[in-house]
């Protein structure tokens, strides 16, 4: 093979950056940044019970985040996910209440799971309505009715199997971080590798193109809002199996939470550009944040004040981000 010389003077002399590094260099800056401050500040925080410990309450949150992923990359937004994280652990609790067994529990909770989400797509997408407006109705609806089937109280989990799920360990590592890591592999491959992927960035990029290229856009809206539901679904077991129990106020604020590892991981929220792997990173950070505001004894209500700053920079980082693409 023959190696071409090639001449370079200080004008035509450029530094190659990894498109990796393009995409992810700014947060994992970030995230290095934060581990090094709350390792200084506590000596509790850097160690492997505890950083296990972020990942596995990252877990739910980041399994949600892929969802939202889909969601804003087409453009729209979804308020329902904490709504349907309580449905769905307030039926598979009632589910395994009334004996049935652990291999039907799961797939019927994931299939109603899928059933919110598609009445969510089928009443932005077919009526028209914004999608924030429906999911803000929905997110009422479904934790209204979650209210309801457990008669405002809460109902206890004792199914072994179930409670593993959330609590369990393979090779000592916890379940719910080996169900967010094929997750996260899943949601990658979908994204970036097949035609309903490709057809979620076009459309949230471009809708009218997307229609002139023959997609069809309302049927597609309807398929995001059902992946949206399924992660929410699947985060709703593993939360109901963690707590050993059913609550109707399960999974509150949780799509606030979605939203920012999202938008902090570089998903636009005009839509067509974003990856769920920077979105788990930005899952991360948020859990970095709040283990390490824990461990320091901030107050609770100085947490929010810091996670609803995160948030404001993240949207200022996109705003800007588009500009520049632009």
């Amino acid at each position: 093979m023959e190696i071409q010389n090639i001449k370079l003077d200080k004008k035509s002399a450029t530094f190659i950056v990894p498109n990796w590094c393009k995409r992810y260099g700014g947060i994992l800056i970030g995230l290095i940044a934060l581990l090094i401050f709350f390792s200084f500040k506590s000596p509790y925080f850097f160690t492997q019970d505890n950083l296990m410990n972020i990942l596995l309450q990252v877990s739910i949150i980041a399994i949600a985040a892929f969802g939202m992923t889909y969601v804003l990359l087409l453009g729209e937004i979804d308020l329902s996910i904490g709504s349907i994280i309580a449905m769905v652990g307030t039926l598979a609790a009632l589910s395994l209440s009334h004996e049935l067994s652990l291999f039907s529990v799961i797939p019927l909770a994931i299939l109603a799971a899928l059933l919110l989400g598609m009445m969510n797509g089928l009443l932005s997408a077919s009526l028209g309505i914004p999608s924030f407006i429906v999911t803000v109705a929905t997110m009422g609806i479904f934790r209204g009715i979650s209210s309801i089937f457990l008669d405002g109280a809460s109902i206890s989990i004792e199914h072994e199997g179930f409670i593993a799920i959330g609590n369990g360990e393979w090779f000592s590592i916890p379940i719910p971080i080996w169900i967010m890591i094929a997750l996260l592999l899943v949601n990658h491959f979908i994204l970036s590798k097949t035609v309903f992927g490709r057809k979620i960035y076009l459309t949230g990029g471009n809708k009218e193109a997307a229609i002139y290229s023959g997609i069809k856009v309302i049927s597609l809206k309807i398929k995001v809002f059902m992946v949206m539901a399924a992660m929410a679904g699947t985060s709703g077991l593993i939360l109901a199996s963690r707590l050993n129990s059913a609550q109707a106020n399960a999974g509150i604020g949780y799509e606030l939470d979605a939203i920012a590892a999202a938008v902090l991981g570089g998903t636009s929220l005009s839509g067509g550009y974003g990856t769920v792997i920077g979105t788990f990173i930005g899952a991360i950070i948020i859990g970095v944040i709040n283990n390490g505001m824990n461990l320091l004894n901030v107050p609770y209500f100085y947490q929010l004040i810091v996670k609803g700053v995160v948030i404001l920079i993240a949207v200022y980082i996109d705003v800007q981000s588009k500009k520049r693409r632009t």
